[in-house]
Parts: structure tokens; C-alpha cells; sequence
């Protein structure tokens, strides 16, 4: 019977949040597009550089004709928040998953009760994973302006920028939720 096995409502949420906010994370640290720069001057006018942490593709708006793995002639990949992000994001991604495992094993339902001091151990762990991928998203926002670009063109946010900074809130209010297990431990104390 089912009636000692409930799993408390928080740690579902911390379990549902975690791992969208994972494959937010990771689709920010793969895909190339932390920054888009456009109408460059004596270049045509629909071509957009999307720049990411490992790559920089070109794109014709017109066309769809893109082209990635492009040369980095202005040192955009020497940037400290573009290498501060090239190793916090990967690092995030992994601490993530290793607080996903803990989590699965502090909250499953294979135990009559839910291992609240595993759960809230792993709510740490995926706390300071959304805050390792959110420093740099971060950061980067904030240089995003002065990173290395053609004078006189056109710089916006890119997606996967966007995405890092969702998934980083994600697996913060994920872990959060988490976290709340140690309540359960005090009052089992």
C-alpha cells in the first residue's frame, strides 16, 4: 500500500525544476548564440555573427545559409567572462548531475520515508550548481557590451544566453525546495 510513500511536495518540485533547468543549462553551454552581432558595417545587411562560448557562426538572414567554426579575429574568445564561462558552465553541468543523484537516491520511493538529509544535501548541491552556471551568464551579461565586436554594429542578447540565465534560476529554486528537507531532519532531531 501506498499511504507511507508520499513524496513531500517540494522535493517533487526540486525534482521537476532541477532537471529542466539541466537541459536549459546545457542547450546554453552547447549552443552558439550568447550574443548576437549584426549590421556590420561593410558587410551585408543580413548577415548576423552568432557567438557562443566554444564556437561563432555566421548567418545570412536571407539565405539561412549559416556557417559555423568561424575565426575569432578580434580575441572575443580571449575575454576573462567568455573563459570564466567556458570553464563554470561544463563545471555546473556536472555538479548538477551529481546533485540530480543524490536527490534521486534521498528522495525515492523505493524507502517507506523519503531520505530528507540526502535531499536537503543534494538541494545544496543543485543550489551551487545554479549558481556556478549563473555567475557566468551573469558576467558575460554584464561585458556583453564590451566585448570585442566590429565598431559601429548592432550587439543584442542571444538565446542561449538567455537559456543559461533560466536554467541557472531553474536549479536554484530547485535545489531550494531541496534544501527544505533539513527541516524534516530538525524535527525527526
Amino acid at each position: 500500500h501506498l499511504s507511507g510513500m508520499r513524496t513531500p511536495t517540494m522535493m517533487i518540485v526540486g525534482l521537476v525544476l532541477c532537471p529542466c533547468g539541466l537541459l536549459l543549462t546545457l542547450t546554453g553551454t552547447l549552443a552558439p548564440n550568447w550574443r548576437q552581432v549584426s549590421l556590420i558595417p561593410n558587410q551585408p545587411i543580413d548577415l548576423v555573427l552568432e557567438q557562443g562560448i566554444w564556437d561563432i557562426c555566421r548567418e545570412r538572414q536571407s539565405s539561412h545559409d549559416r556557417l559555423c567554426g568561424q575565426t575569432d579575429e578580434l580575441g572575443y574568445f580571449e575575454q576573462v567572462p567568455v573563459r570564466v564561462a567556458q570553464g563554470l558552465m561544463p563545471t555546473s553541468l556536472v555538479v548538477t548531475l551529481l546533485g540530480l543523484l543524490v536527490a534521486t537516491l534521498g528522495v525515492r520511493c523505493w524507502h517507506k520515508e523519503p531520505r530528507h538529509l540526502l535531499a536537503g544535501v543534494a538541494g545544496l548541491v543543485l543550489l551551487l550548481s545554479g549558481l556556478l552556471s549563473l555567475v557566468p551568464a551573469s558576467w558575460y551579461t554584464s561585458e556583453l557590451w564590451t566585448l570585442p565586436a566590429t565598431a559601429g554594429s548592432t550587439l543584442v542578447v542571444g538565446y542561449s544566453l538567455v537559456l543559461s540565465y533560466l536554467g541557472s534560476c531553474l536549479e536554484i529554486l530547485g535545489g531550494l525546495a531541496l534544501t527544505l528537507s533539513f527541516h524534516h531532519c530538525c524535527k525527526e532531531c
